[in-house]
């Protein structure tokens, strides 16, 4: 009877060990390992640092290769003067900006950086008293993913994610 109740726990310990290899550490409230890592086209890994002393939430997810990298990050912060704080950043994107529809209750896309051999697009938006801002980035030549073609499109994936999750 001994032996049979150890097997038992031994048991349960096993699948409650595999339980916790199983899941994600990135704990992200925004978007998840998966989501993003079918935006970057590849396995990405995510980390999550939380608001303090004044600096934003952040997640970034990381997905690289030989030849070079693909990121997404999002940072939020509270602030009581949120839409007026939303104009400054749209004011800042530049001349290309654009605002997405139907996005939180504002957001906007900021013109591409092609500096630095990068292909890059920044989203800025507003959920109520809540700001955030999404960046893709690939530091790949000849990005297949992350392209002019696809990245204006996954950018608006990745802001309907993250402003569905801020409500």
């Amino acid at each position: 009877m001994a032996a049979n109740k150890f097997v038992h726990i031994a048991l349960a310990a096993l699948l409650a060990l595999f339980a916790v290899s199983a899941h994600a550490e990135n704990n992200c409230p925004w978007l998840n390992e998966t989501t993003a890592s079918g935006l970057l086209g590849g396995d990405a890994t995510g980390t999550f640092t939380a608001a303090a002393n004044g600096q934003p939430a952040m997640c970034a997810f990381v997905q690289k290769t030989n030849d070079g990298m693909r990121e997404l990050t999002i940072s939020v912060v509270t602030d009581a003067d949120a839409q007026r704080k939303l104009g400054a950043m749209m004011n800042s994107c530049g001349a290309a900006d654009h605002p997405l529809q139907a996005i939180g209750n504002e957001a906007g896309v900021c013109a591409m950086d092609t500096k630095h051999r990068q292909m890059s697009e920044r989203v800025v938006g507003r959920v109520r008293d809540q700001l955030f801002t999404i960046a893709l980035v690939s530091t790949l030549k000849s990005d297949p993913v992350l392209n002019r073609d696809s990245i204006m499109s996954k950018s608006y994936a990745a802001a309907e994610e993250v402003a569905g999750n801020l409500f």
